[in-house]
């Protein structure tokens, strides 16, 4: 096993494939919803039609684009940390874009009806300086609130301990990723606001070494072209789609329908990288990194591609 893997006790999931004809090693971070397009599209048979024989390596994003770069992974699925990479200079693209909005959801104590009633509040998040303290910002500024006055954060880490903090009272709303919704309104919770109405913030896709796209065309497109069909399915098959929604996130039936009609309309039926959401992953990017120069969209992103398949598919 090589040294990175071994290193940081990476855990290997391996769905195989007996009619597969490529291996592609694929790394993603969780067994949560936004990478439910990787078990669909195994499980339906959608890569092995393409070809493609997946492995899914469960990695840190930290570690996964150093993996990708050296060769020991193909495909990353994490955007957010992708797109910081390119700006960096690491020779990552982007490619292909499963969920263009992100399913996270803010819920509060029942008194409150509105997010502009949050104002002056103490609101639960899991961590400063991620992923859900960023989309938080941006939801109350969707709202007219100022983040950094009329709001107070709260790291109060993982999803239990967010719930705590609320019955306790010290924080009044929470912010989270389905099922946190469906958990939240069986303990009398409100959903104030959903992230993906709102704004558009890509979460996950694929990222892949910058040669991978001139050495490994005609393999890209079979991947992206698995990638339309899962997404697809999940939007249009829900009774098909829950049961991959249980196998992959360990829940129950209930949880896991409820989640699907959270989520289902973050998937991308085509793939699609909306230039405002990517625009915002590159500004924070640039921010964190202190740049003050612009970040062209083509020095994070190669969707030539993506647009091919698209118009060998029938789309516009």
């Amino acid at each position: 096993m090589n040294k990175i893997f071994a290193a940081l006790a990476i855990i290997f999931l391996v769905f195989p494939s007996v009619h597969a004809a490529d291996k592609i090693r694929i790394g993603f971070p969780d067994f949560s919803a936004p990478w439910v397009s990787l078990a669909v599209g195994q499980k339906r048979g959608f890569f092995q039609d393409e070809g493609i024989q997946t492995e899914f390596i469960r990695i840190r994003s930290t570690v996964a684009l150093t993996a990708l770069v050296s060769g020991e992974i193909d495909y990353h699925t994490v955007l957010g940390p992708g797109v910081a990479a390119a700006v960096r200079g690491v020779p990552v693209k982007v490619v292909a874009c499963y969920t263009p909005s992100t399913a996270t959801v803010l819920i509060a104590r029942p008194e409150f009806k509105s997010v502009q009633e949050l104002k002056g509040k103490t609101i639960g998040i899991n961590s400063y300086g991620g992923g859900l303290e960023l989309t938080a910002r941006l939801i109350f500024k969707q709202f007219g609130l100022d983040p950094e006055k009329d709001v107070k954060f709260l790291a109060t880490g993982g999803v239990e301990s967010r719930f705590i903090a609320l019955k306790q009272g010290s924080t009044v709303a929470i912010l989270g990723s389905p099922p946190v919704d469906f958990l939240g309104k069986k303990m009398g919770y409100v959903v104030l606001a959903r992230a993906h109405e709102l704004f558009s913030y890509p979460s996950s896709g694929l990222i892949v070494d910058a040669k991978r796209v001139k050495e490994r065309p005609d393999e890209i497109k079979r991947m992206i072209k698995a990638g339309i069909r899962t997404n697809r399915y999940i939007t249009q098959n829900r009774e098909g789609t829950i049961p991959a929604m249980i196998e992959w996130m360990k829940i129950e039936r209930e949880m896991a329908a409820a989640t699907y009609d959270s989520v289902v309309k973050t998937y991308s039926d085509d793939l699609s990288l909306p230039e405002d959401g990517l625009r915002l992953l590159i500004e924070e990017a640039r921010k964190n990194a202190k740049l003050n120069r612009e970040v062209a969209i083509d020095q994070v992103a190669d969707l030539s591609l993506l647009k091919e398949v698209q118009r060998e598919m029938g789309n516009k």
